[in-house]
């Protein structure tokens, strides 16, 4: 890499268990607390790519209607071609 130039990494996240939440769009938050939702379009607008685990939506009653644009449904066999496609994986 030479002086000055600047690498971009793709960064994927895949939403699951109570964490597709983090996409429902709208989201009221109290004063001093971040809207989730609007982290995660800034998120998409720097670059960065988000989907939400269908099954996970399914349980908590959520359809594609709730979501923010920005964060689709998504599949296991999606999650997997990210994983294999992926240099690293960090799960949390």
């Amino acid at each position: 890499m030479t002086p000055g130039s600047s690498v971009r990494a793709a960064v994927r996240v895949f939403l699951m268990g109570d964490a597709v939440t983090c996409a429902v769009a709208g989201q009221k938050t109290p004063d001093g607390y971040d809207a989730l939702d609007r982290m995660l379009t800034g998120f998409v607008r720097h670059g960065g790519q988000v989907a939400c685990c269908g099954t996970c939506l399914d349980a908590r009653g959520l359809t594609e209607d709730n979501l923010i644009d920005v964060a689709p449904r998504s599949t296991m066999d999606a999650l997997a071609q990210w994983t294999v496609e992926a240099d690293d994986v960090l799960t949390f």
